[in-house]
């Protein structure tokens, strides 16, 4: 893989962490006013109508603007779209969900934890770990303990929806490495997008009960992490993932944890304990010793 691609690839997805990390305050403000599954849903929406636009000027400016709606009928770009949507639309609620317990650095750590989870994904794809895999995992849990149980009698029911969280995350990140290889970055997250925003709207219309008040109320995060978040960086990240190999991807992915701690400090004055410093320390550790390549072996 030429240097220069990899450059590329990295950039964009540093970009991208760096966006998702500063949305974790948006994630948190939103409770205040709207249930999560009504901020998933409207933030994808937002993101899909904004990037339907920037998908015709690209088409445009390529002199390709009649085969816009053409290129909407692959069937293939479809199919990966609903793979990558589905674990998406997990994802993203089981984190909003996380929220509502867990502080946005604190959830930031925890749902760096894919970053382990991708190589055990790993070992259904017939892909051999390291010999760090293992030892990552306990680093992990041990970093775990010291963040979500020193000083408590029980786990925070957030922190457990935020691992969860971390498992969805890992699937469409392993998903996107084995789909969108040659498929278009942007068409590929509108659908995603669209996917999770319609069945975050299934769910509000069992579980919750909207108003335009408090969506109105919530306009800056909705549309703070949905033309950014969800529009901007997950398509940076698809783009990022077809110029890198996974452990380098995953590897600069998880820097999103450190970005989200920076970002709650800043705006949201979050304060950790010791211990709880010492576990996110320790699962950073376990996140970037999992990706360490062993001469010899294969990484997945």
């Amino acid at each position: 893989m030429k240097m220069k691609k990899k450059l590329r690839g990295s950039a964009f997805l540093l970009l991208a962490t760096i966006i998702w990390g500063s949305a974790f305050v948006s994630q948190s403000l939103g409770m205040d006013h709207i249930g999560p599954f009504t901020f998933q849903a409207v933030r994808c929406l937002i993101a899909v109508l904004g990037l339907l636009p920037v998908i015709f000027l690209f088409d445009w400016k390529k002199g390709e603007k009649k085969e816009f709606f053409r290129k909407w009928t692959d069937r293939k770009l479809w199919k990966a779209g609903i793979l990558c949507g589905i674990p998406l639309f997990l994802a993203c609620n089981l984190q909003q969900l996380g929220l509502v317990d867990t502080d946005a650095g604190k959830a930031g750590f925890l749902t760096a934890m894919y970053i382990v989870i991708v190589p055990v994904i790993g070992l259904f794809l017939k892909r051999k770990p390291t010999i760090m895999i293992p030892i990552s995992v306990g680093i992990a849990v041990i970093g775990l303990y010291f963040l979500c149980c020193i000083g408590v009698t029980q786990v925070n029911p957030g922190d457990l929806l935020t691992l969860c969280c971390a498992l969805m995350f890992a699937f469409q990140i392993t998903m996107v490495d084995l789909l969108a290889q040659d498929l278009d970055a942007l068409r590929l997250n509108t659908i995603q997008a669209f996917v999770c925003s319609l069945l975050s709207f299934v769910v509000v219309l069992i579980a919750e009960q909207p108003t335009w008040t408090g969506i109105v109320a919530c306009a800056i995060p909705l549309l703070h992490t949905g033309l950014l978040s969800m529009g901007a960086a997950y398509s940076l990240q698809i783009l990022g993932q077809k110029d890198l190999e996974p452990t380098a991807a995953s590897l600069i992915m998880s820097l999103e944890a450190v970005f989200a701690a920076i970002f709650g400090a800043l705006l949201l004055k979050e304060t950790m304990t010791v211990w709880e410093g010492i576990g996110c320390a320790l699962v950073f550790i376990a996140v970037v010793l999992s990706q360490v390549p062993v001469k010899g072996k294969q990484t997945t």
